[in-house]
């Protein structure tokens, strides 16, 4: 605020006694400004920074999950990870010729058969077009085992467990599936209904499949369990009849039946004997996609898995290539 000058004391004091001396009557002077009207009205005072200018609006977030803030293996692309051979239904073969090197049976590349098409449509929900994706082999154990992992994602029919999850990532549940039985037709073990039927015969499996679990834990067979190293040479052992039944899921039991153990006029050699039941609820079998372990990219598969059950394509998908290979009568116990 500024202060009256000496000059302008002197001559107000002028002023007054020149009023004095005249005999006019003395006029009832204005009231002085306050001291907050002198500085709204002096020309040289400022407003506040806060009233003179707006605060800045918050800048969005940048969404985590848009392709090109996903920290993937190869900027710019996504890695698939998957086992070889590459079953169907899971992936087809081509509709002529054999499967692209290094694929044996089914090719993922060509989007054909459940997980072929579930990844394609995974990826294209996180940004990524068809071009942009590559597919790696890893042997099915190695894909959950703790470490460095060569891809973003894995699927191989993977189906959640806890002791799994200690060591990766597992993503929300893609399939809910049921374990099965496959035999040779003309194998006793064929006409069995019943879990506690089972018993007496002699199994195999995959090793480190909930497959092996099944036998183990709900068969509880009487003879040892035989384990290999993939699906191929489980079912040499049964043609061969080193072993009475098969465990695999329905999918793939379907497959078997249908397809690799047949005669030489396509005619089916085993069946699928029976069905376990699915487990109801969160804790039901199904199957997740493995990352690895503490993944940034996990929350957003997760993301993307929701949004293509919410519109209907994971649904679609499962039907086109599953809908006719649940068909086989539920073991009682």
């Amino acid at each position: 605020m500024r202060t009256p000058t000496r000059f302008a004391v002197a001559l107000a004091l002028t002023g007054a006694l020149v009023t004095a001396c005249s005999g006019a009557a003395t006029p009832t002077p204005a009231p002085s400004p306050s001291p907050a009207a002198s500085i709204a009205a002096s020309p040289e005072a400022s407003p506040s920074p806060a009233a003179a200018s707006p605060s800045p609006a918050p800048s969005p977030s940048p969404n985590a999950c848009a392709p090109a803030n996903l920290a993937t293996l190869a900027a710019g692309k996504l890695t698939i990870g998957t086992d070889n051979p590459a079953y169907p239904p899971y992936f087809q073969p081509p509709a002529t010729g054999n499967a692209s090197k290094p694929w044996q049976l089914g090719d993922p590349t060509n989007g054909q058969g459940f997980e072929a098409a579930f990844a394609y449509a995974l990826a294209g929900q996180l940004g990524f077009t068809k071009d942009q994706v590559t597919w790696t082999v890893v042997p099915f154990s190695n894909s959950y085992a703790p470490g460095k992992k060569p891809f973003d994602f894995y699927l191989a029919q993977v189906s959640y467990t806890p002791e799994r999850a200690t060591a990766v990532d597992m993503s929300d549940g893609y399939y809910f599936v049921a374990q099965s039985v496959v035999a040779l037709t003309g194998n006793p073990l064929a006409k069995v209904t019943t879990i506690s039927g089972l018993k007496s015969f002699k199994f195999g499996a995959q090793v480190g499949t909930t497959a092996y679990d099944t036998i183990k834990n709900i068969i509880q067979p009487t003879t040892s369990i035989s384990v290999y190293n993939d699906n191929d040479a489980a079912v040499k052992a049964l043609q061969a009849k080193q072993i009475d039944g098969l465990v695999v899921d329905l999918p793939t039991a379907f497959y078997v039946t249908a397809a690799q153990i047949v005669d030489a006029k396509g005619n089916p050699l085993a069946t699928i004997v029976g069905q376990f039941p699915v487990q109801a609820g969160p804790d039901a079998e199904h199957f997740s996609l493995v990352l690895a372990k503490g993944s940034p990219l996990t929350s957003c598969v997760n993301q993307a898995i929701g949004a293509l059950k919410s519109d209907g394509s994971l649904d679609q998908i499962t039907k086109t290539w599953l809908s006719d290979k649940a068909n086989a009568p539920v073991f009682q116990p």
